[in-house]
């Protein structure tokens, strides 16, 4: 076993880059001429705030800006420490000033900040006492208050690419000095690949793999292996030791969902499942589906928004839709999981490719709008129900007609006062059972006009 690959620190902080041109990625700040990297090399950062998913540099960058601007670095747990942590770093960075020196104050998990350690800190930040760098992988819109976010530079960190990976993975194997470069490794081309694929854009969890790699490989049975770790061949000289996509596999074990149900990606998430749904994309809405339950979502949170969606985006396009979106609800509160998330699937597939139809929840908006401009609007006598002999001989319920009894089951009437007399809030679409309620409303229509015609007929010869 290579026992010895291990150095005093782990290989993701040992290969931790010393300068910006070791810097993995992120191109799109870091190229020169940008204007991170033209701040850095300035000394000239002011306050800054990295935002991005594991494993992309934050804390890295954190460092490179305490060392371009010549300051003490000093981290700081938002999760751990408090308010008193912070008074005794302003009362040394008040002593550093005097000397001359700046005090870079580093806050990992800034998300996690409290209102007091945000408005402690917020004076010295702007006095620039402490230059403030943040990290996080939340949305700071979301989880900073609006004083401390203005003062601080937003930038966003992406996703290593694979390329950027690999090219990690190979500067470990061969740096002497602080990686893997003495035991005389090489990775198999379909060990770094599955490496570079399958680390999400985190190198550190791809160092992590890789070092996990090493020290689960044995040396061949025809070798014998040197106190550093290297394979001999019978003739004492070293051979090159391969890294196959086998023991990669077997060091990566399973990947866990980049997810947080309180977070931004649990937002976005439920956004993109909601989006496959209405474009219907039975392959989107499963995928998403399947990333919310790996993720530890609530399946009856998926579930409500599942029905909701059924209302909102299918309506009467689809009545099965609404049922069969309660039925898949009703099915995973009564089997749990895993069995019942096949219920939600199927629900999934069904309004994906169902027909869709918003017009029910415009009508119901518009309704709502009509009732508050209208609140006063009296029910019109003719439809009003008269249960005493005053309420009748006041006119309620007179002239009105019972639909029952006639051949059509419909007989013309106005249901709306005065004031909304005219309005339409409910138009159907010409797709899945919307359309034969358009044909039954335009049924309806004709008999109205013909009873119209009918009308002024009669009141016609009646004038003569």
């Amino acid at each position: 076993m290579f026992a010895a690959a291990a150095g005093p620190a782990p290989l993701a902080a040992r290969m931790r880059p010393r300068t910006l041109d070791e810097v993995a990625g992120q191109q799109e700040l870091l190229a020169p001429g940008k204007p991170l990297r033209v701040a850095m090399e300035r000394g000239e950062t002011g306050s800054i705030l990295f935002w991005g998913p594991p494993g992309t540099g934050k804390t890295t960058l954190a460092r490179l800006v305490a060392h371009y601007v010549q300051g003490e670095f000093v981290p700081f747990s938002a999760v751990s420490e408090g308010v008193p942590r912070l008074r005794e770093i302003v009362a040394a960075a008040e002593g550093l000033r005097d000397a001359g020196r700046r005090t870079v104050l580093f806050v990992d998990e800034i998300h996690r900040f409290n209102k007091g350690q945000q408005d402690y800190l917020l004076p010295h930040a702007e006095s620039g006492l402490l230059t403030l760098i943040g990290a996080t992988t939340e949305n700071p819109s979301f989880e900073l208050n609006g004083a401390l976010l203005s003062r601080l530079r937003v930038f966003v960190l992406q996703p290593l690419t694979p390329d950027d990976i690999k090219g990690v993975i190979h500067r470990a194997l061969s740096d002497t000095d602080r990686g893997l470069g003495k035991l005389n490794l090489a990775i198999d081309d379909d060990a770094l690949q599955v490496l570079a694929k399958e680390s999400d854009g985190d190198a550190r969890r791809a160092l992590t793999v890789l070092e996990a790699a090493v020290l689960l490989l044995e040396s061949d049975d025809g070798g014998r292996t040197t106190d550093d770790g290297r394979q001999m061949t019978d003739d004492g000289s070293s051979s090159v030791i391969r890294l196959p996509s086998s023991v990669i596999r077997a060091a990566l074990q399973r990947r866990f969902a980049r997810y947080d149900k309180s977070g931004e990606s649990h937002y976005n998430t439920i956004s993109a499942y909601h989006k496959a749904l209405r474009g219907s994309d039975p392959q989107g809405a499963l995928y998403w589906l399947a990333r919310m339950i790996d993720g530890g979502e609530d399946p009856m949170y998926i579930a409500r928004r599942t029905v909701r969606f059924a209302s909102e985006d299918i309506g009467l396009a689809d009545p099965r839709a609404l049922q069969i979106a309660i039925a898949a609800r009703d099915a995973f509160h009564f089997l749990g999981s895993p069995e019942g998330e096949l219920a939600l699937a199927e629900a999934a597939v069904y309004l994906a490719t169902a027909p869709k139809s918003n017009r029910v929840y415009v009508a119901w908006g518009a309704a709502q709008e009509a009732a508050r401009e209208t609140p006063a609007a009296g029910v019109p006598l003719h439809i009003r129900n008269a249960p005493t002999k005053l309420m009748k001989e006041l006119g309620y319920g007179a002239g009105y007609e019972y639909a029952h009894a006639v051949p059509e089951g419909y007989t013309p009437q106005d249901y709306l006062p005065d004031e909304v007399a005219d309005r339409v809030f409910y138009e159907p679409t010409a797709f899945g059972f919307e359309k034969e309620i358009a044909k039954r409303l335009e049924w309806w229509k004709a008999l109205r006009l013909q009873s119209t015609t009918e009308s002024d007929r009669v009141r016609q010869s009646t004038t003569e």
